[in-house]
């Protein structure tokens, strides 16, 4: 744990971009509108967490250049400044930019969003200040769908399946094979997928791939005898698909009290560089190919390696996902947030707290490195991924949130 705290603290203490929690609203129109992108993306939508980060990136930076246009341009803008004045309603604004960019992700659901946004606007007084801030919110919108043309979503892309030792196959129960795409897609911030590569897993023959086998095989098992019920409700809490992390930005930034231009820059901050994050996971994914626990400890006689046992009918805790081992996808993902977070508040010891639905309880933090620090530990408690997976995870998402925070969304 001390290792992967290391990891997540060190680099943060050379950045620091604090903003003061200012009066915020009674409902600030960004946190409503990434609730409202929850609604859509993956309540309706059922988009899957490595899928869901593109289309929330995409409505956070349209929402961003919109409210940081009305603002007068107090930040470098992501993609376009449209022409705006301080008086336009950025209620307005934010939600012309969302809901055009909602409806262009998913049009069959044109009805239900038509509804969100009549009722957001219906709380904006009528007159020239709400007609220029829907018309920057679609300039800003406009621009971010433009940029998105041709990405690479759902492209053709397949892993490579393979049955050499190490190599990944899709897994039991499943047998599913998804999200190939996601590392080849066009990034928003970063230079390319591969730009955080990293040593990859440990072979097989080595000190290192027996430890963390033996780890996940004993702690991650469905009929584990030591793993603890606490560890066992971590790794169902942290699995769940609604990714409690929307939960857990939501939560902080109404309690920091941010502004409606603070919440935009954090928001799209935070969305646009987990997208990238995942984008370099996956990456990661399809270069080392590694298979999955269940896979290694199942055909563990295979590996070349005397000191593993193999165990035909060991099965994880939790179900495994669709794609190869290495690395963790929600670490990556979960690294990247959190780093934004401590780097956005300037401090660590935020508390924060969410519900899963999927283990019926609720987890409390008292920091960032905390919750982090926990993750790692319950995807192997969950039985779906290694001790090195993880912690290359957490090097990824740490390397991308750092150079999204240095390269975009800074003080002009």
């Amino acid at each position: 744990m001390k290792r992967v705290l290391a990891l997540f603290l060190a680099p943060i203490l050379s950045l620091f971009v604090l903003v003061a929690p200012a009066r915020a609203a009674a409902r600030n129109p960004v946190v409503l509108w990434n609730s409202n992108a929850q609604q859509a993306i993956f309540e309706v939508a059922r988009q899957a967490p490595y899928v869901a980060p593109r289309s929330f990136a995409m409505v956070h930076g349209a929402v961003y250049d919109a409210v940081n246009a009305i603002s007068g341009t107090p930040y470098e803008p992501y993609l376009i400044v449209p022409a705006a004045r301080r008086g336009d309603s950025v209620d307005a604004a934010v939600a012309a930019a969302a809901h055009r960019v909602l409806v262009s992700l998913f049009p069959a659901q044109a009805a239900s969003l038509d509804e969100m946004y009549s009722a957001a606007l219906a709380s904006v007084p009528d007159g020239r200040s709400k007609v220029r801030g829907i018309a920057v919110g679609t300039q800003a919108a406009d621009a971010m769908i433009a940029a998105r043309v041709g990405d690479g979503v759902f492209g053709s892309a397949v892993w490579n399946i393979s049955t050499a030792p190490g190599q990944w196959r899709p897994a039991p129960p499943t047998m599913a094979s998804d999200g190939a795409w996601v590392g080849d897609l066009k990034p928003f911030v970063i230079r390319r997928g591969d730009q955080f590569r990293t040593a990859g897993p440990p072979a097989l023959n080595s000190a290192a791939y027996v430890r963390d086998l033996n780890e996940v095989k004993a702690l991650g098992g469905v009929n584990s005898t030591v793993r603890t019920a606490d560890q066992t409700s971590s790794a169902i809490w942290w699995h769940d698909r609604r990714l409690t992390e929307w939960e857990i930005k939501r939560q902080v930034s109404d309690r920091q009290g941010l502004s409606t231009l603070q919440a935009a820059r954090f928001f799209a901050i935070a969305e646009i560089a987990n997208a990238d994050s995942l984008i370099a996971c996956f990456n990661e994914k399809k270069h080392w190919n590694f298979w999955r626990p269940v896979t290694a400890v199942r055909e563990a006689a295979a590996d070349g390696n005397p000191r593993t046992t193999p165990d035909p009918a060991w099965t994880p805790l939790l179900v495994t996902p669709p794609f190869p081992d290495y690395t963790s996808g929600h670490t990556c993902s979960t690294s990247t947030i959190m780093y934004t977070m401590r780097a956005f508040f300037g401090r660590d010891d935020i508390p924060f707290s969410a519900y899963s639905a999927d283990s019926g309880t609720t987890r409390a933090f008292p920091s960032f490195s905390a919750a982090l620090a926990e993750v790692v530990e319950a995807r192997i408690w969950g039985g779906v991924h290694y001790r090195a997976a993880d912690e290359q995870g957490v090097q990824v998402g740490n390397g991308v949130a750092r150079y999204v925070l240095t390269h975009e969304f800074r003080r002009r």
